[in-house]
């Protein structure tokens, strides 16, 4: 299973990325997915989760700011980011937690990090 992740960038305060993860490889159901952040010296942090039924979960830093969403059909998880702001800079990673048949066990798979940059 790989995750590849995309849509880091720079931007100034205020402004908006979309980040998208893409997970191929031989899936059959994917539970959980998430977004963590890990900014320069500090430790890596959870930001955003959606689960199989559509539920999601968010850091109370950027609860109404960003919104997770998930495409099923092709194994994707999205990230909105608005309003971003200075200490929203950081390395991005998306995760999920997979298995690869009916009777398999869940394993979390990472994404390789995308960098958010944001100027004030």
């Amino acid at each position: 299973v790989q995750l590849q992740a995309s849509g880091g960038g720079s931007v100034q305060a205020g402004g908006s990325l979309r980040l998208s993860c893409a997970a191929s490889g031989n899936i059959f159901s994917i539970s959980v997915m998430n977004w963590y952040r890990q900014a320069p010296g500090k430790q890596r942090e959870l930001v955003a989760s959606i689960y199989s039924g559509g539920s999601t979960n968010y850091a109370d830093s950027v609860k109404g700011r960003f919104t997770i969403s998930r495409d099923n059909a092709k194994n994707m998880v999205n990230l909105q980011m608005n309003s971003l702001k200075a200490d929203d800079t950081a390395v991005y990673y998306c995760k999920i937690r997979a298995r690869q048949s009916r009777r398999g066990e869940y394993a979390d798979y990472w994404g390789q990090g995308t960098q958010v940059t944001v100027s004030s």
